[in-house]
């Protein structure tokens, strides 16, 4: 039996149910289920769109996001699935700051429901830095279903660890 290694710390229940989709071949119909399209979102253009208008909607007063782009380098096995830096400079007399979201590039064809809880993640970042209860909270705020869209998205991944992509 392989061991789900995105569904590690999730109670015994769960996996159990997981271990049987997977036997009975039926992870991917569940998924087409509720996902049934990926998203739209294929230039970096439009995903630094798309997280600035998530942004704005919800973190008006936070800094600007200068940079957003689907990374193939951000290795998801190091649960990793999008990452925010904050990059200080001295500019003269002054201290710049950039911050800049990452996505990994598995999610360019991802459902919509994925990327923006990806998206919701990393921009609770610019308020809060450590996964902490009130980083959760703030996630819960941007995306009400955010912790079953997180447990979907591990579905998601050991979807296509096993058998492949949902979508041909």
């Amino acid at each position: 039996m392989q061991t789900l290694k995105y569904l590690q710390g999730y109670p015994a229940h769960l996996t159990e149910q997981v271990y049987q989709l997977i036997e009975k071949e039926q992870l991917a119909k569940l998924l087409l289920k509720k996902y049934p399209t990926p998203h739209a979102v294929t230039t970096e253009k439009a995903l630094y769109d798309y997280v600035v208008g998530i942004k704005n909607q919800y973190l008006k007063k936070s800094a600007p996001i200068s940079k957003v782009a689907f990374d193939n380098k951000i290795n998801v096995i190091h649960h990793a699935l999008g990452l925010h830096t904050f990059i200080s400079r001295v500019q003269g007399g002054k201290l710049k700051a950039k911050h800049e979201i990452r996505i990994a590039a598995i999610f360019k064809s991802a459902p919509e429901d994925f990327l923006r809880m990806i998206v919701v993640h990393e921009l609770a970042h610019l308020r809060e830095k450590e996964h902490n209860k009130a980083f959760y909270q703030l996630c819960c705020h941007m995306e009400p279903n955010y912790h079953q869209l997180e447990f979907d998205m591990r579905l998601y991944l050991t979807q296509l660890d096993t058998f492949g992509s949902i979508y041909n």
